[in-house]
């Protein structure tokens, strides 16, 4: 094939807009640029708002990932007026937000990525027709288990968060529901649905057994449920060589209770887990249609770039880490929280990141378990935090999709500063001052492009694979 160039997208089964660039030779792609096209601009909308509209606003930056956005801005609150939330407020809000990530994860796996599959393009697999029965858009038999499944699951966050999405029980003191007794019991029993469903459908076994698997054989080695469909077809594919990463890999730490984390914060690089440190994080602008200079989030500001410079060709910006492009996501969760499985497939492409988010789906449904179980219907849930006139703070949360932190200023009782980055922001950034691709971009070189093919299905396995959410990246 001769040199080319290639616009890929939009893409269906994306969260957002999303258009990838690809510079084409000798049947791979050479040279990718991850376009955000749309800029919706929520930081500027904050701007002068009393620091409370937060909690109501940053929710709506998404609609499927709307409690990680509030539970996000609720710590960062606290942290600017100095608060801390009561104990069980924080564990039934980890519980809350540990469902929307699990849902997420379900939704993304059976809806989003796995109906590549059944395209047409692999009817000589001998995997095929399975892959067509469960995961043809709309017809298979996997999606209406899965939605059923998660509808179930939801339960909960009616008895908790009195809505989905866009919910405003979490706040920097807490939770406003308090659950009695009888709520307890009922929030058991969608657990305990839910992990039949797992054991029956997606994984053919007790969640524990798969998340007992130590290394990538004996991970290849697993053939029940729809996991073992997956797997069955990364082996014929060979996906843990297509999209492979850097290894570096950051984690703000999931599910905060109790003084420690459900999944640890950190950063893995160089093969070593190191202690999160974020002093030299910046979000840089060179090939962003943002206008000012790298900036740490606590100083940065949002400045669309009107005349949209010839330089620039994304909406997002560019987060590094000491100068360096992260990996965030359930890989780097479980890499950096020690799982041994996540560690022996730390550096991997496709297979890494899809195997990783249901290696979290099974540990996430024993730490739901131990989470509702821990629950005290007789102690406080809520402590009221004063009003916040002056501060500043930070919250970090981790999303489905990675490592999400909102950063506050408060001055004269409104907000004087507030900066958002989001995971696909991470993970879909454009290149940098250095040149220095963001992860998705390095990710796609090296991906094949057959004769004829106008949206290479190998490029379309590995940004999905990272799992984007364009309309968080673009704030």
């Amino acid at each position: 094939m001769s040199d080319t160039r290639l616009i890929v997208g939009p893409f269906n089964r994306v969260e957002g807009d999303l258009e990838v660039h690809l510079d084409i030779a000798g049947g791979s792609v050479r040279a990718a640029r991850v376009n955000a096209p749309l800029y919706r601009g929520f930081e500027r909308m904050l701007l002068g708002r009393p620091p409370s509209d937060a909690l109501t606003l940053t929710p709506r930056i998404c609609g499927i990932c709307s409690i990680s956005q509030s539970a996000a801005a609720a710590r960062a609150l606290a942290a600017a007026g100095g608060h801390t939330p009561a104990p069980q407020g924080e564990t039934v809000a980890a519980l809350i937000h540990a469902i929307e990530n699990v849902s997420d994860h379900l939704t993304h796996f059976t809806l989003f990525f796995m109906p590549d599959f059944a395209r047409p393009c692999y009817a000589a697999r001998p995997w095929h027709a399975q892959a067509a029965a469960r995961f043809t858009a709309i017809e298979g038999s996997a999606a209406r288990q899965a939605v059923e499944a998660r509808a179930a699951l939801m339960h909960i966050l009616g008895l908790l968060a009195g809505k989905w999405p866009h919910t405003l029980a979490i706040q920097p003191g807490g939770v406003t529901r308090a659950p009695g007794p009888r709520d307890k019991v009922r929030i058991a029993a969608s657990l305990t649905a839910f992990r039949r469903y797992l054991e029956t459908v997606v994984f053919g076994a007790p969640p524990e057994e798969f998340a007992a698997l130590s290394t990538r054989a004996a991970l290849m080695g697993w053939d029940t449920g729809d996991a073992g469909l997956f797997l069955r077809i990364a082996a014929d594919l060979d996906l843990d060589a297509l999209g492979r990463g850097s290894g570096r890999y950051l984690s703000f730490g999931a599910y905060p209770a109790g003084g420690g984390h459900g999944f640890a914060p950190g950063i893995w690089q160089g093969g070593a887990a190191h202690p999160l440190d974020l002093s030299g994080l910046v979000e840089d602008n060179a090939h962003s249609w943002m206008l000012g200079a790298p900036a740490h989030p606590e100083t940065g500001q949002t400045i669309p770039d009107e005349d949209m410079r010839d330089a620039a060709y994304s909406w997002c910006k560019a987060p590094r880490l000491g100068g360096l492009t992260h990996e965030t996501g359930a890989l780097a969760r479980q890499v950096i929280d020690g799982h041994p499985l996540a560690r022996d497939l730390a550096g991997g492409g496709v297979l890494a990141r899809v195997a990783a988010r249901l290696l979290e789906l099974a540990r996430t449904q024993m730490l739901m378990e131990r989470l509702a179980h821990g629950i005290d219907p007789a102690a406080r849930f809520m402590v009221p935090a004063p009003d916040l006139r002056e501060g500043t703070g930070a919250g970090l949360v981790e999303a489905a999709r990675g490592a999400l932190g909102h950063w506050l200023r408060v001055e004269k009782g409104r907000i004087a500063g507030y900066q958002i980055v989001a995971p696909t922001t991470w993970n879909f950034s454009p290149r940098d001052g250095t040149g220095q691709p963001g992860p998705l971009e390095a990710a796609l070189v090296g991906a094949p492009v057959g004769p004829g093919e106008t949206t290479p299905v190998a490029v379309q396995h590995i940004v999905r694979s990272f799992d984007p959410c364009m309309v968080c990246t673009v704030h």
